[in-house]
């Protein structure tokens, strides 16, 4: 596939500067492009940029100075993006139909235009709605509902009244609607509460590989449209995540937990239970949240508190050393004032 710059700056809404008409063959890494290929550039890839081989490069509006021909972009990465569906794109088409290994319960609808692939499942009174894809060894267990175009990829498990919406993705391993981590005890007893909710995932999510989303114990574990989850993230039982959240790799959300929209947990960060994080607010890496957190704020630390303070704390820490060596050094000379006194 080959395309002129200024075509790519049409279908981008941007704009070219330099040579419109180069031709470009591909779109790849600075390290590995060539004299037919774009690269995408941030600030960090300055130097990088300079050293590579690649006729052009995409960028946004804040690059300057680079000795290539230029795809300027508003919005670079969501530039990038369509960029990749345009140079690559899908390499198989998956067919519609039922293989012959699955086992779909009588009771079950599934689509004509749906995929349902080999040694997969599909349990009692679930749905299956159109152009769905359902990868081999899928497990959808009774009274689960599965939108259009939505995509579980291998060993994906889904308990009984599951809900997936349409155009999510479910990455491998991953297991919606297990039962909560609940227990009543008494002593060094612990009777198992069953959880009897259901596991509602809304429309245009993604939830990375080998993450696990308990059912509620009695209403629904929600998670809002358009939320996109990394890989190994926890979320417990009767959480509610709002529309857009972003939780990255190894964050922890425990049960009964409420994020507002837009909210962002960075990596290896978790939330206590029965608390609210704000709209827009964000939680930095490695931070643990114990109390409710306001709309729009970002806390950080282990308890979480609001980032700047955690800068400041951080910040004397650091010094404290030196700190104790001066106090030291004071006491000294105090102590000298005193006897000579």
């Amino acid at each position: 596939m080959q395309r002129r710059l200024s075509e790519l700056a049409e279908l981008v809404e941007g704009r070219v500067e330099g040579d419109p008409d180069r031709v470009i063959g591909g779109l790849t890494t600075l390290d590995e492009a060539g004299e037919t290929d774009i690269s995408f550039v941030i600030p960090a890839y300055r130097q990088k940029a300079a050293a590579s081989r690649a006729g052009a490069f995409l960028v946004g509006e804040n690059m300057r100075g680079l000795d290539r021909d230029l795809l300027v972009a508003r919005e670079p990465r969501h530039a990038l993006a369509m960029l990749i569906e345009e140079f690559y794109p899908p390499a198989i088409e998956i067919p519609s139909g039922v293989h012959a290994s699955a086992l779909v319960d009588p009771t079950a609808r599934v689509d004509a235009s749906a995929s349902i692939g080999a040694f997969s499942v599909i349990g009692a009174s679930s749905e299956v709605g159109a152009r769905a894809v359902i990868h081999p060894h899928v497990v959808v267990g009774g009274d689960c509902t599965i939108g259009d175009d939505a995509v579980l990829f291998p060993q994906v498990v889904l308990y009984d009244k599951t809900d997936v919406g349409a155009r999510s993705v479910l990455h491998s391993g991953v297991v919606l609607g297990s039962d909560g981590y609940g227990y009543a005890t008494r002593g060094i007893e612990h009777t198992k509460l069953r959880h009897v909710g259901r596991t509602i995932v809304d429309a245009d999510v993604e939830i990375g590989a080998n993450c696990a989303v308990d059912r509620a114990l009695l209403a629904a574990t929600h998670i809002g449209a358009g939320t996109k989850i990394d890989n190994l993230v926890q979320v417990g039982h009767n959480a509610r995540i709002g529309r857009g959240c972003l939780l990255v790799s190894q964050v922890g959300v425990s049960g009964s937990t409420a994020l507002g929209a837009g909210v962002v947990m960075a990596g290896q960060s978790g939330v206590a239970g029965h608390l609210e994080l704000g709209d827009g607010s964000r939680v930095t890496a490695k931070s643990a949240v114990f109390k409710p957190v306001e709309a729009g704020e970002t806390v950080a630390g282990i308890p979480a508190v609001e980032a700047n303070q955690w800068r400041k704390t951080q910040a004397l820490t650091n010094r404290l050393e030196e700190m104790r060596r001066r106090l030291r050094e004071l006491e000294r000379l105090l102590g000298g004032r005193d006897q000579k006194g």
